[in-house]
């Protein structure tokens, strides 16, 4: 796991050496074990690395002796890696260590651009061909996006500049600071940046399971490629048995590997299994995490992740945070993320990081993904049972925001007003593709599935969970996001991924019945008590959304935010909550990012 950048270029210059420091320190705390940049005329190619699979051997950027002019470097995981050794070996090759990244040099030159298609794991990888008559820069990310890549291309010199981070790649002297016009109705209508879009003009990020393409001086061509489809991602067995598989398989490493623990069925599964697995192998007792927040505050999950806990038999771990430090954790996770995301889960997801980092783990196992592939959101049930003639296409896209349609244009200025309904929403676009893949032909709980994993789940959830995670120097693995687990999911029959049936029936003799039964509740932050009078956050977003803001950014009509703001007060209301914590998100990312062209140094935690 690491962080990765570089840049391609038609020109002979060779790049600015502290440009490169500069953006490398900017993504350093993901990659604290190493660091290099290689450098060439035209080209740039580094990596900061945190070492988990062969930790005293893969040095990157990858070369083998044998194969000049290839470099690659790798963020993420290749769990195929021993398997696809031993196919290069027999055809010649040799590899200096057991570094799942290793091998890369050598699949690029047996497969070329195809090499991906061969990769089974959660990866970033960027391959330099150098050698004369083929150079180009090939980028490609896992099926399920899961490991980031931010790309810039500009089209007045023809260059390419990539990073694993948004706040790396604004580090790039060629990368403009940007806002898009769009990205505040887009945070309030999906609650992230949709889709390959980020909320900067001219930054973009590689769709899931996709492969670019960069010659000399010529923008990225990118495909995406046919799902992964070698051993291991035709599963045998029912869920439970899968998804053993897929924990047992991702519970093994080179470095003290631990389990996230929510206190809910997706990540209960994975603590039973993965501490199971413990138990069979004679290892020591798993351990577990658990975030909550000093003092008495709603829905608090503690006393089910202890129930999971105990059933497991896990060495639990219950961290406490202050509420007062939650000001602080704000802004650093803005600052970390790059661009804004309005669930307020990415406070709790960064201060538990922290926690697993400070007790000496480096990989964490999360029940990431399994929501998306096994129905398990109220809006997926909603639009399930949706009677004939209900618009449940515009309901689908209102639950997914964090202000409905008609909030949004309530608080917009005229101006802006006018502006997303000449341009369009991204609401209008999640509308459109849900209404189109039904009108194809595609079932409705088969079409909700598609649009989850392939856009929203990258977007709203794994590149949080990389970037908040990272910046804590820990890896976390998802076995729900394995290609064995994806393909046993979307082959179930649709009834039997409405409300997550399949995995209630995987669980249901190995965690408790308190666990099984209890409603449905994300893991994230109480934030309807904390914005209400005395709580620790008000004070943070009045000042976020003061008029004087608004005004100047001339999109959020100032009276009607205080309005909103005012209602609230008198009677703390979630929904109205998330609304005001998106616009307050929104501001403070805008006067982050500005600051972005400072180079940090390596302290960015």
């Amino acid at each position: 796991m690491c962080r990765i950048l570089g840049s391609f270029a038609a020109g002979a210059g060779r790049p600015d050496p502290a440009e490169l420091a500069a953006v490398s320190a900017r993504q350093r705390h993901g990659g604290p074990d190493e660091h290099q940049v290689l450098s060439g005329p035209g080209w740039s190619l580094g990596c900061d690395r945190l070492a988990v699979t062969d930790p005293c051997g893969g040095t990157q950027p990858y070369r083998l002796p044998h194969l000049p002019g290839i470099l690659a470097v790798l963020n993420g995981e290749i769990y195929n890696h021993d398997e696809l050794r031993r196919r290069l070996a027999a055809r010649g090759h040799r590899f200096p260590d057991r570094c799942d990244g290793t091998l890369l040099p050598a699949l690029y030159a047996e497969y070329g651009a195809a090499f991906a298609e061969h990769l089974d794991g959660m990866f970033a990888v960027a391959v330099l061909d150098l050698r004369p008559g083929s150079t180009q820069l090939v980028l490609a990310v896992d099926d399920m996006g899961m490991k980031p890549v931010h790309l810039h291309h500009d089209p007045y010199d023809g260059s390419t500049r990539f990073a694993s981070e948004i706040p790396a790649l604004l580090a790039f002297e060629g990368v403009r600071i940007t806002p898009r016009e769009d990205a505040l109705d887009t945070l309030l209508a999906t609650r992230t940046s949709y889709a390959t879009h980020t909320a900067l003009d001219g930054v973009s990020v590689l769709p899931p399971g996709a492969t670019a393409l960069v010659r000399p001086g010529s923008a990225p061509v990118v495909r995406r490629r046919a799902p992964y489809a070698g051993p291991g991602a035709r599963p045998v067995g029912d869920t439970q048995d899968v998804l053993r598989h897929e924990v047992r398989r991702l519970a093994t490493a080179d470095v003290p590997v631990c389990a996230i623990t929510s206190g809910g069925l997706d990540s209960g599964l994975v603590t039973a299994l993965a501490a199971e697995h413990r138990r069979e192998t004679d290892a020591p007792p798993l351990h577990t995490f658990h975030l909550t927040y000093r003092g008495k505050w709603p829905d608090s999950e503690a006393a089910y992740a202890r129930a999971v806990s105990r059933r497991a038999r896990t060495v639990h771990h219950e961290v406490s945070i202050d509420p007062g430090e939650i000001p602080s954790l704000l802004t650093r996770t803005v600052r970390h993320l790059g661009q804004p995301n309005a669930d307020p889960i990415a406070l709790s997801t960064y201060a538990l990081f922290r926690a697993v980092r400070e007790n000496g783990f480096t990989v964490a196992l999360t029940g990431d993904g399994a929501d998306e592939l096994f129905g398990g959101y109220d809006r997926m049930r909603a639009a399930l049972t949706a009677p004939p003639g209900v618009d449940w296409a515009g309901a689908y896209a209102d639950a997914l925001s964090a202000a409905p349609r008609m909030l949004r244009e309530h608080l917009y200025t005229n101006a802006y007003a006018a502006y997303i309904a000449d341009h369009g929403s991204a609401a209008d676009r999640v509308e459109g593709e849900l209404r189109s893949a039904e009108a194809a032909g595609t079932d409705r709980a088969t079409a909700l599935s598609a649009f989850e994993t392939r856009w929203r789940l990258p977007a709203y959830h794994l590149r949080r969970v990389d970037h908040l995670s990272m910046a804590w120097a820990v890896e976390a693995r998802l076995p729900f996001c394995q290609p064995g687990v994806v393909t046993h999911a979307r082959e179930l029959p649709p009834e039997a991924r409405h409300g997550k049936r399949a995995l209630y029936e995987a669980g249901a003799e190995l965690l408790p019945a308190s666990v099984l039964n209890r409603p449905k509740q994300p893991f994230t932050l109480p934030i309807a008590a904390m914005l209400a009078p005395g709580g620790p956050l008000l004070d943070t977003v009045r000042e976020l959304l003061s008029p004087a803001r608004l005004v100047l950014g001339g999109k959020i009509r100032a009276d009607r935010v205080h309005r909103l703001l005012a209602r609230h007060l008198e009677r703390p209301n979630q929904h109205i909550a998330l609304a005001l914590w998106a616009l307050a998100v929104h501001e403070l990312w805008t006067e982050v990012v500005q600051g972005m062209r400072i180079p940090v140094g390596c302290a960015a935690a």
